[in-house]
């Protein structure tokens, strides 16, 4: 995905740590069948064992490792130009990695690092979260304060050309490059969006993204307003501050925690986040695969969000435990977002208002490899308290309400839409409930209508999601201003907040 800020090595939503010395041992082992098949086609004494009834056979499969080594010569001896071996290894790789679900992949040195780098919370970029369909980069969503959602860019938009090239028949990571580049320097999109007559070109600067986590203001007295954009490392940090300084000249009447379009992050992040509103010890989400570190719980408490620091909780008002509360979510909540909604929902301390989640209920191992380079794998999946399994169908509201009228009559990107998407495990029905658009269009799309919102007019009287909010805690919705061109620009409010750049 073009940011991938939240996909470290460290436990997240997309990806989990596992012991360094299994790690190591995985990728020796790995590079010495490869070397030992390809250099005399010698087999070493690892057949393939016959499997007890319903049990996947274990070993190597002898045969198609000898397939693979005869496709491997021939490609070395009679292609049309050389290719080097270290990239004919990597290629199959990224193949066989990439094959089994739209979130596992190869990382090459570069990716390594950048997603490294990304969970500090600063990167480079356009600032958008994307995946494939039907052959075209599509915006899941734009991150907020970013170079994408400054453009316009909406959830739901098909990136169909970067530059000159056309995106279709690349794959993701090969877009995501594309999209990627120094900072100063533009790129130049052609977006698609359901209800335009033409596409629409936009030219971006990239530049360093440097997200903020949290952000929040005072609605009216009594009432606050706290958005998370990604789970980072200090995501906890800032929310425990963020909530410090609303409830700073009295108790709170109501609270909106606004998770729409964020795309996930940290694991630590979602369970801190989850458990400033929760009872201590409750259980935030588990996690279940095949592997003994797959199965893990992850509890409303200290040593399950802080990873060693100080309890980042502990001075919070205790009225956040109590104070009446609503969740916003959409189609580009994702990960991160689906366990902290589900949690909340499952213990019913707030209730769950806008559309359905992406679906992204996946746990991703990094495991890293030589040369600096690693695998990103689906090793488990999500389950919220109540042992609801995420993946695939996502966290239904308690109320529903579209963003914008026809929003999910038109359709929107989630993960069963996603080719090779891991099933959910429990409901098999699940990916019938997609919004898939069907291709067709009933005649009265409006070019706003099949994205969404754009993020600056959240909190507005635009936003229908949020004035049912405010209305349902019994505050005042904010009341429509009749705008010009000339002055409709200034109606946006810009998003400010006295946190200081995630990151720094």
């Amino acid at each position: 995905m073009e940011h991938s800020p939240q996909e470290p090595q460290t436990p997240s939503p997309d990806s989990q740590s596992v012991k360094p010395g299994w790690m190591r041992s995985t990728g020796i082992g790995l590079v010495g069948v490869v070397a030992g098949i390809l250099i005399a086609l010698q087999i070493p004494a690892f057949a393939e064992k016959p499997a007890p009834a319903g049990q996947t056979a274990t070993g190597l499969p002898i045969q198609d490792l000898r397939t693979f080594a005869e496709v491997f010569n021939a490609i070395k001896q009679g292609y049309v130009e050389p290719v080097e071996d270290k990239k004919m290894i990597s290629n199959a790789i990224s193949g066989m990695v990439t094959n089994l679900d739209p979130h596992s992949t190869y990382l090459d040195a570069e990716a390594f690092k950048e997603l490294q780098v990304g969970t500090q919370g600063e990167f480079g970029g356009l600032g958008i979260e994307v995946g494939m369909e039907d052959g075209f980069v599509k915006v899941i969503a734009p991150i907020e304060d970013t170079p994408a959602a400054r453009a316009g860019l909406k959830t739901g938009d098909l990136i169909v050309k970067i530059g000159d090239t056309s995106v279709k028949g690349l794959t993701l990571n090969e877009a995501v490059k594309k999209l990627r580049g120094k900072p100063k320097t533009d790129v130049t999109l052609t977006i698609a969006r359901k209800g335009m007559n033409k596409p629409l070109v936009v030219t971006l600067t990239r530049e360093v993204i440097k997200v903020q986590s949290v952000k929040f203001k005072m609605i009216e007295p009594g009432y606050g307003y706290i958005r998370i954009t990604q789970f980072q490392e200090n995501t906890t940090e800032m929310l425990a501050n963020a909530l410090n300084q609303l409830y700073k000249n009295g108790a709170l009447k109501g609270l909106i925690l606004d998770l729409r379009n964020d795309p996930g992050g940290l694991l630590n992040g979602a369970v801190g986040v989850a458990a400033a509103f929760l009872p201590a010890d409750k259980l935030v989400v588990s996690t279940d695969g095949r592997a003994p570190d797959a199965k893990q719980k992850f509890y409303a408490k200290a040593e399950d969000y802080q990873r060693g620091r100080d309890d980042e909780l502990r001075n919070i008002p205790a009225g956040a435990k109590t104070v009446p509360m609503i969740v916003l979510v959409n189609g580009g909540s994702a990960s991160a977002s689906e366990i902290v909604a589900g949690a909340l929902q499952d213990y019913k301390r707030a209730t769950i208002i806008g559309t359905r989640t992406f679906g992204k209920g996946s746990v991703q191992t990094v495991l890293p490899l030589p040369g600096n380079t690693a695998i990103k794998l689906t090793t488990a999946r999500y389950y919220t308290p109540n042992g609801r399994s995420i993946q695939a169908k996502g966290i239904d509201p308690d109320v529903e309400i579209e963003e914008v009228p026809g929003a999910k009559k038109n359709g929107l990107l989630r993960e069963a839409d996603l080719d090779g998407h891991l099933t959910n495990g429990q409901d098999k029905d699940a990916e019938k409930k997609s919004d898939k658009p069907n291709g067709k269009s009933n005649g009265k799309d409006k070019d706003d209508e099949f994205a969404g919102l754009a993020i600056a007019d959240y909190t507005t009287a635009k936003d229908r999601q949020f004035v049912e909010a405010i209305k349902r805690l019994g505050g005042k919705p904010p009341v429509a201003a009749k705008e010009t061109a000339k002055d409709s620009k200034a109606s946006m409010p810009a998003a400010t907040t006295t946190e200081t750049p995630a990151g720094k």
